[in-house]
């Protein structure tokens, strides 16, 4: 019996701190961002649902999934990350290793789109993630347009956004 309670109470610790002796262990997180305290939470996203969490800092996919990216590669494993600064360093880990997709969510509906084909923005004033220099990705032109003009930033490439990401 006093060893169920212990265990019960334990356990009623844990969640009512919602993990974050767990998370503060965590190695590479930027200051400023948490992980979600439900373990449980459902995703409205496939590639969510599949990676859950940044293999490189360990955020949740989900509250992130605004910045997210998902790189296949050719032989069909995948990584998905929080953003397009760990997305740079698994690339870089994996250097060499045949890509056969690297995709990222539209800012603004938070479906991936191919990170290629994205209009993508540097800068401004809405803070990023990952990084001092916010990096955005937008399915149209005309979305990112409209960013620029209440937040800031130019129109870049993913090429131009990789290479800065990289940089970092």
């Amino acid at each position: 019996m006093k060893v169920y309670l212990f265990t019960l109470f334990a356990a009623a610790t844990l969640v009512m701190s919602g993990g974050a002796a767990l998370a503060e262990q965590a190695p590479g997180h930027a200051e400023g961002h948490q992980h979600s305290s439900a373990a449980n939470e459902v995703s409205a996203h496939a590639d969510v649902k599949k990676h859950q969490a940044c293999p490189h800092c360990g955020m949740d996919r989900e509250k992130f999934s605004h910045s997210r990216m998902l790189i296949t590669y050719a032989d069909g494993y995948s990584v998905g990350t929080c953003s397009l600064h760990c997305a740079a360093t698994e690339l870089k880990a994996a250097k060499g290793k045949a890509v056969k997709a690297v995709e990222v969510a539209d800012l603004n509906t938070k479906k991936l789109i191919d990170a290629e084909k994205a209009t993508w923005v540097i800068g401004g004033s809405r803070k990023g993630v990952m990084t001092r220099v916010p990096k955005w990705a937008f399915a149209s032109k005309d979305a990112a347009a409209g960013f620029i003009k209440k937040n800031g930033g130019a129109l870049a490439t993913y090429k131009e956004a990789l290479a800065q990401a990289e940089k970092e």
